[in-house]
């Protein structure tokens, strides 16, 4: 049977939220944004092993204690200049264990409200799946498009809009091989797509917000809050 991984890439540094520190660290509930993020993922019975990659010269990691994660967890220190180099480094530090048919789940370090329930029909529904797929949510706001001026140039059609998620779940030696090729894409499913493959939209929560302004902070906390 394949096995499930998860890989979190976090050696950004947050600019579009501003602030001393990046996001990833930032305070929600009393630990760090990144701790519950991982906390979802350490979690669940059919994730072996996650690996978080930093920023070599991190120096925030080390200021909290991250033991109540379990054993599960580890570190590596080979985060890129974009998220997809950071994602392909800790592709690297997983081919010790990892066969090219087990499942990878690449997660954002600061989407703090992923739920069991999440993961589970994710897990569900891409079981069998040749190609593998991503958490998503349809549009359900009217989408327009700006021109140079900031004004309205069109009003897109959002009949078949998603909005992507995370996790993206796909095999080992496929995420590998595409990302080597497109290494400027934003997200897994990208690289995937260049590939000539169609990854499955699985049906998301607004809760599983990513957190990108200030306001998001404060939503992320009114979620989790919720669910204790």
């Amino acid at each position: 049977m394949p096995r499930h991984y998860a890989i979190v890439p976090a050696a950004g540094s947050g600019s579009r939220f501003g602030g001393e520190k990046p996001k990833q660290y930032l305070d929600l509930l009393g630990r760090p944004l990144i701790y519950h993020t991982l906390a979802a993922l350490t979690a669940c019975p059919d994730i072996e092993r996650v690996w978080v990659v930093l920023a070599p010269d991190d120096p925030w990691w080390p200021q909290y204690d991250w033991s109540g994660l379990g054993a599960k967890l580890e570190t590596v220190r080979c985060g890129g200049a974009t998220r997809a180099e950071s994602v392909a480094n800790g592709l690297q530090a997983a081919a010790m264990v990892a066969a090219d048919d087990d499942w990878i789940l690449v997660h954002d370090a600061a989407r703090p409200c992923l739920s069991a329930a999440m993961l589970e029909r994710l897990f569900t529904e891409l079981a069998d799946d040749p190609v593998g797929g991503i958490l998503a949510v349809p549009v359900a706001d009217t989408v327009k498009r700006a021109d140079a001026e900031q004004r309205v140039a069109a009003t897109e059609p959002r009949d078949a809009l998603w909005q992507a998620q995370t996790p993206q779940m796909f095999r080992y030696g496929q995420l590998q091989k595409s990302l080597e090729n497109e290494i400027s894409v934003t997200d897994e499913a990208g690289a995937i797509e260049a590939a000539g493959l169609k990854p499955k939209l699985v049906r998301g929560d607004s809760t599983n917000l990513k957190v990108t302004w200030p306001a998001d902070l404060a939503l992320a906390a009114m979620i989790l809050r919720a669910r204790q």
